[in-house]
Order: structure tokens, then sequence, then C-alpha cells
């Protein structure tokens, strides 16, 4: 609990990000026009994980002198891979069919933290925190 804290208080930005990604994920969408553009689903998938992924990085590197990296790759790469197929888990099995899980979503979350993390070596590397 107190570590849960300690990453609230110190990635207060990236937390709440994450908060509203658990919250979107679970909440019955409204039909829009939206709807209608092939892959939208997939697209905001990606962004919302690009974005959350590199907010996590720019974050931590404002916290640290420099990057541990093993540490940093867990907490702005992996746990953000590791919550995504969580929420898909339970979109599948625990909404009684409002949502469904679907591994494509999975995919595109890939590829949201995994630019992501480019990014967040970029940054480090600029600022020479490396």
């Amino acid at each position: 609990m107190k570590y849960l804290y300690h990453l609230i208080t110190k990635y207060p930005l990236s937390s709440c990000l994450i908060a509203v990604i658990w919250y979107l994920c679970f909440f019955t969408p409204p039909h829009t026009k939206l709807n209608e553009v092939d892959n939208i689903d997939k697209w905001t998938h990606t962004a919302m994980y690009l974005g959350t992924c590199t907010i996590i990085w720019i974050e931590y590197l404002r916290r640290h002198q420099r990057v541990a990296w093993c540490k940093a790759v867990a907490l702005a790469w992996m746990a953000p891979l590791l919550m995504s197929g969580l929420i898909e888990l339970l979109q599948a099995y625990c909404t009684d069919g409002r949502r469904s899980g679907e591994w494509l979503d999975v995919a595109a979350n890939s590829i949201g933290v995994t630019m992501g993390l480019v990014i967040g070596i970029l940054l480090a590397k600029y600022r020479g925190k490396a």
C-alpha cells in the first residue's frame, strides 16, 4: 500500500491517465459517427498507451538523475502491457457482454507502449540521463 501511495504521489499525471484508461475501458461508449472510421478503436488504444507511457517517462526523468533501466522499463513498458492484458481479460469475462476483450486491442496497446519506450529512451539520451 505504501508503494502504491509512493507511485501516485511521485507520478500524479501518470496515475491520473491510468485511472482514465481503466474508466474508459469499462464504461459503455455511446455510438457516434467516429464508429464508422475503420479501426478507430485500435488507433484510440495506440494513442492512449503511447500518451500514458510517454508521460510516465517524462515524470520518471524529472525525478531521477540517472535512469535505472530495469526499473524504468518495468514501470513504463512492462506494467502498461500487463495492465492491457488484464483489462482485456476483464472485459471478456466480467462485463456481461457490454465490452469484448480483443487481443488486437492488446496488440494496439503494445504498439503504443513500445513507441512510448522509444520516445523515453530518446528523451533520456537527450537529457543526458542515459
